[in-house]
């Protein structure tokens, strides 16, 4: 590369930090060119902002769920260092909170959860440790792994996730250390691992899967112990996407097989539940709907006795057949603001058809500076 050339990469790389924000990972490989010598910079202030806020209205009924109404903002600022090496990578020293708010509350229901992070990314590769919010995630979880309750109170995993993605897809796993072992409190942690290959070619392809260990321990001494119990799945996915000779944004259809392995060591108890999911997803701008049906067997066999210590998914799972058809519309939708409202209708033999109304709108400064949509919280 001439001196010119390198004054001028040095120039617009300088200019985006001084701007704040992070690089991600696919604009940093635009940045940093393997056939490049990368000029080392000096550290420069990084800094984001984030909010959620949430109104989610449950009309369900027994046995699995109960009705309630989940209100309540979170304000998420960061800030932190960052600078690239001789070799093209990007390092970054984030710290900051997540400031949860619940409506109608007082100073006894707000909620403060640090967040603190170290994170390396070198062209598709990105490795984050500490406390990392999920934001960070290429894709959310499934809905029988995380269930969106959590997703609002729990913003953080606390560990490790390492990601790969390149034209063709993605990987990432996740180690989240969910509980340190106190008197009050249990050890707990799970890993999972989440990956998709997709070819292009009249319609896309796809075929993926993700697995999870989940592993809940006792309390430490001197609360008696309950029992150590393990929770792992296992679902390879394959699916296709109809929309690109189309107008629409989204028409895809997946198909999934879940098998599971439930432990509950001290009674010596095991299940290994197994069943069959079809998602169907259609969006187009303004509108979208999706449906997942599930028939097989009850995925969370031990949920009645340790609840989300144990498994950290929807409850209506524990049902041998459960559809749910989500009806979304977006109020706004830009590369730093997405505010949508969806009609949720869930169906269980055991409790028939049951509503769900969600108001939901996510903001991100450092969006400003980017183009395409911005992820809701469920990707929507």
């Amino acid at each position: 590369m001439t001196i010119k050339g390198r004054l001028i990469l040095y120039c617009f790389l300088l200019l985006s930090l001084m701007c704040g924000g992070r690089v991600s990972a696919a604009r940093h490989a635009l940045e940093y060119p393997s056939d490049s010598v990368v000029i080392p910079l000096k550290p420069h202030l990084l800094y984001n902002v984030d909010a959620a806020f949430w109104f989610d209205n449950r009309e369900y009924r027994g046995p699995w769920q109960d009705d309630r109404t989940l209100f309540a903002i979170r304000l998420s600022p960061e800030l932190g260092v960052g600078f690239a090496d001789k070799t093209g990578g990007f390092h970054s020293l984030m710290a900051g909170v997540h400031y949860i708010q619940p409506m109608g509350g007082n100073w006894k229901d707000i909620h403060v959860i640090p967040t603190v992070y170290y994170q390396y990314q070198y062209k598709g590769l990105t490795m984050s440790l500490g406390a990392v919010p999920y934001k960070h995630f290429f894709r959310q979880l499934p809905d029988f792994l995380r269930y969106d309750s959590l997703a609002y109170m729990y913003p953080n995993i606390q560990g490790a996730l390492v990601q790969y993605c390149s034209r063709h897809g993605f990987v990432e796993a996740m180690l989240d250390w969910r509980g340190l072992q106190r008197p009050d409190q249990r050890e707990m942690f799970r890993i999972t691992i989440d990956g998709e290959y997709g070819y292009s070619g009249f319609f896309r392809y796809f075929v993926g899967g993700v697995a999870q260990l989940n592993h809940k321990a006792n309390h430490a001494d001197p609360t008696p112990h309950e029992g150590i119990c393990d929770d792992a799945y296992v679902s390879p996915n394959i699916g296709i996407d109809f929309a690109k000779p189309t107008p629409l944004d989204t028409l895809s259809l997946r198909a999934s097989y879940i098998y599971g392995f439930q432990r509950y060591r001290r009674e010596e108890l095991t299940y290994q539940p197994q069943g069959f999911m079809l998602e169907f997803s259609i969006n187009w701008k303004w509108v979208g709907a999706k449906n997942t049906f599930y028939i097989g067997d009850n995925l969370m066999p031990l949920y009645g006795r340790f609840g989300a210590d144990l498994n950290q998914g929807e409850p209506f799972y524990q049902s041998r057949l459960y559809n749910r058809t989500d009806i979304y519309l977006y109020f706004v939708r830009t590369a730093f603001v997405n505010c949508y409202f969806s009609w949720n209708m869930h169906y269980v033999p055991e409790g028939g058809l049951q509503h769900q109304q969600q108001l939901i709108a996510v903001f991100a400064l450092d969006g400003i500076r980017k183009s395409g949509k911005l992820k809701g919280l469920f990707e929507k």
